[in-house]
């Protein structure tokens, strides 16, 4: 059988035994008092599927979208939005993005151009070759030598609504 998943003839040979697992090192073997019982299965690596929760979600620069986004965790977009961008995850904008509207995420950095306002709970990054024509508010801004940017920020964690004073009581 181990023949044949590994593509080897069998050389007309009927192989009748049933396979059995590569031994174990001396110091790990152990005597075989019974075989009642299955040997336990050795534990398998996991597999290299494809999982949506560990990639990065891409919109190519080929992609023109008219309307709301909506994402949850990760998105690259390199082609052109016209409308709000809303997420509770992190948005990369690149070199060849054209963003016409409101974006609101959780962290951005911008590669390309953006016109319209930024709301970002974390971080808000604007690479060397980023537009924005808009304003920003955001945990932290970092923009680098090289990016242009037309709006005003506000960065820091937004002020607790004030609370109201107490006052004195009125008497009954």
């Amino acid at each position: 059988m181990l023949r044949q998943i590994i593509g080897q003839p069998n050389d007309g040979h009927k192989d009748t035994r049933a396979e059995a697992p590569a031994p174990a090192p001396a110091a790990e073997r152990a005597p075989l008092l019974s075989t009642a019982a299955p040997a336990a299965q050795p534990q398998r690596a996991p597999s290299n599927s494809f999982s949506m929760t560990s990639s990065k979600n891409v919109l190519a620069n080929d992609v023109e979208i008219k309307g709301s986004i909506k994402f949850s965790h990760d998105l690259i977009i390199d082609g052109k939005i016209e409308g709000e961008v809303l997420s509770d995850g992190s948005l990369t904008i690149g070199e060849n993005a054209l963003i016409k509207g409101e974006v609101k995420t959780r962290s951005v950095i911008i590669f390309g151009k953006v016109e319209g306002n930024i709301v970002v709970a974390e971080r808000c990054e604007l690479k060397s070759n980023a537009i924005l024509v808009g304003d920003i508010a955001a945990g932290t801004l970092s923009i680098e030598e090289g990016a242009t940017f037309m709006g005003q920020s506000s960065v820091g964690k937004k002020p607790e609504s004030p609370k109201p004073a107490p006052g004195p009581r009125p008497q009954p």
